[in-house]
């Protein structure tokens, strides 16, 4: 059977950045100024958030008067040559890099090499209407940034830790496998488990988004109380990737055959309540973790007897426990959402 896979070719970052470029070449041209420049600052300009549109916009500036000031002192003194290109490119970026104009440093080199075709008399005021149009993109851009489809990345939050959950869930029930199995951790695992740790800084780079933009956009009580909730789980998340990681590096060699059974059990029922929304256990893995820790306080007593270290088969009980008291904060969590009615409701910016 072939799939057929739906495109969303315009996203909010792309309608913006559209406007944007439409807004402020209509006004450089209405104004009678070469808007080449001003465009050019107003397509980098966007960005996720319109905290960093205004906190970024004033270093482009800088930047960008930067890299025009180049343009005018080499073409003054070299004229339009290949080395001119090379020392305003160069100049440019070693200043940005000094100066820790770093986020503007793309379009204040992309303004310098610019420049240097279209200015050949009049420095002083063409180095002033650069800047002027440079600007306008950057003013545009931001304001455009604001007001035109605020993001609200909680929904996206939402899908991606659902996302991950699953993820967990087959990472968890391959390593339980070949624990069971007494094998050691094989490459595909490993990978896995990177990948999950990688998905866990996306989703909190999206909050940090989200709570930037709580500074320019008014959210409902609502809304902010379900982002209060999915961080909270983000958080229950990145504990949960930490155990898993002390699964993965555990010694398989080292535990007791009789054991294997009941530990493929509890991976099997820690599959499961993953790929469950409401992380909901079973009696049967009440059971299983009842059993898990009769055997782990066995051992643990046994060795403080010999005074010894914990061994492998305590250790991997230890982090078993850890990995279900999460999995019961994660539904205790789910409980508090359903009691505000925030499971699969949509929420939105406030009026």
């Amino acid at each position: 059977m072939i799939y057929i896979k739906k495109f969303n070719f315009l996203g909010g970052r792309i309608i913006k950045t559209g406007i944007a470029v439409f807004l402020t070449a209509l006004i450089c041209q209405s104004i009678g100024w070469p808007y080449m420049l001003a465009v050019i600052t107003a397509i980098v300009t966007i960005e996720p958030t319109a905290a960093d549109s205004i906190k970024k916009a004033f270093i482009r500036f800088l930047a960008s008067a930067i890299g025009a000031a180049f343009a005018m002192l080499y073409t003054f003194l070299l004229g339009v040559t290949p080395f001119t290109y090379m020392l305003v490119a160069v100049s440019t970026i070693i200043s940005c890099s000094k100066l820790r104009l770093h986020a503007g440093t793309l379009v204040a080199t992309l303004t310098g090499v610019a420049m240097l075709t279209i200015v050949h008399d009049h420095y002083f005021i063409s180095f002033l209407i650069r800047l002027a149009t440079t600007s306008i993109g950057l003013l545009t851009s931001s304001l455009v940034n604001i007001i035109v489809l605020p993001p609200n990345y909680t929904p996206i939050i939402t899908r991606k830790i659902q996302n991950l959950s699953k993820q967990m869930s087959s990472v968890l029930q391959q390593r339980g496998s070949e624990l069971s199995q007494v094998h050691a951790c094989h490459k595909q695992t490993k990978l896995q488990f990177q990948q999950l740790s990688a998905e866990i800084e996306k989703i909190e780079t999206l909050c940090e988004y989200q709570r930037k933009e709580w500074k320019f956009h008014h959210f409902t009580r609502k809304a902010m109380r379900k982002f209060h909730y999915e961080y909270k789980k983000l958080s229950l998340m990145r504990q949960l990737v930490y155990h898993i990681g002390n699964l993965i590096y555990l010694p398989a060699h080292q535990l007791q055959s009789a054991r294997h059974q009941v530990i493929w059990d509890t991976f099997t029922s820690f599959h499961n309540v993953l790929q469950n929304e409401q992380y909901k256990s079973s009696l049967q893995h009440q059971t299983l973790v009842l059993t898990l820790k009769q055997r782990f306080w066995a051992h643990k007593q046994e060795e403080n007897r010999v005074d010894h270290p914990f061994s492998t088969e305590t250790t991997m009980l230890y982090e078993l426990l850890a990995i279900h008291h999460l999995l019961e904060e994660l539904h205790r969590i789910y409980l508090l959402k359903e009691r505000y009615n925030l499971n699969n409701s949509p929420v939105s910016l406030s009026s």
